[in-house]
């Protein structure tokens, strides 16, 4: 489903007032397959390039070499009006649900507002838009009794869970998933991780699945790609990662795990 090949990116040195930026190599040829209906986790240190690798993916940012390929297409060579089909079919959900949902807006506007976007492609009307947001309420596990609350009356798992529900408004095949837990209490932790892993079964989709726990990688990623410095130093069938590792990098970070991170979501 998702191709990426060769990728590198490098921000130019900058000149201001104080002096000049070096310039900073964030991708060095990375290369990834994602196929469809599996969890991909991406994992690395801050700074090492997987925020970077998203918003290519996204089309926010140009690699300076390489290619990406969603179904087949080279995202770097589609119209505006193609990129935007194809927006539909690619959503995220991003790690910070208190900063992500706009305040002023009712989690009808917040959930309906990506349809309305793509109502081109949807083509809903307003009712079926609300039909639809009360529908995916239900699917993340709250109701259309939310539907015209805003995001101060809800806690911070269930705004992550409005999230989902944004995301998946517009019908994506994939959805990319930004460290979706870390900034929610384990327990809550756990309650949207079976909810991803009971959407994708439900739904058929494919996640992108960054992270820097690996308790959680290994909970939900079917194959794993670990990224340090803007290269990939080891990429696999995620089980086999952790049980025999062969990189020093991989390694290294195993033996950083504490003893119980395997017991994430109840495991």
């Amino acid at each position: 489903m998702l191709e990426i090949e060769n990728v590198s990116r490098v921000f130019a040195a900058r000149k201001g007032m104080f002096g000049s930026t070096p310039g900073v190599r964030a991708l060095h040829e990375v290369s990834l397959s994602v196929r469809k209906g599996e969890s991909f986790g991406l994992v690395g240190e801050s700074g090492s390039g997987k925020t970077t690798l998203t918003r290519q993916i996204l089309r926010l940012d140009t690699p300076t070499s390489g290619r990406i390929l969603f179904e087949g297409e080279d995202m770097a060579r589609l119209s505006p009006a193609a990129l935007r089909a194809l927006r539909a079919k690619v959503q995220i959900v991003f790690q910070d649900p208190y900063a992500s949902l706009n305040p002023r807006m009712s989690v009808h506007d917040i959930v309906t507002e990506p349809m309305l976007i793509h109502r081109a492609t949807l083509g809903l009307n307003r009712q079926q838009r609300t039909d639809r947001a009360a529908e995916l309420l239900e699917l993340v596990g709250l109701g259309p009794q939310h539907l015209y609350r805003h995001p101060h009356e809800f806690s911070g798992g269930q705004r992550q869970r409005i999230c989902i529900a944004r995301a998946l408004a517009p019908g994506p095949s994939l959805v990319l998933l930004d460290e979706p837990t870390s900034a929610l209490d384990v327990s809550v932790q756990a309650q949207v991780l079976n909810l991803l892993i009971e959407l994708q079964q439900r739904l058929g989709l494919t996640y992108f699945f960054i992270s820097h726990d690996l308790g959680v990688i290994r909970y939900i990623c079917d194959r794993v790609a670990l990224i340090y410095r803007g290269e990939i130093k080891e990429q696999g069938e995620t089980q086999r990662l952790f049980d025999a590792p062969e990189s020093d990098y991989t390694r290294s970070l195993l033996a950083a795990m504490p003893p119980d991170v395997g017991r994430v979501a109840g495991r």
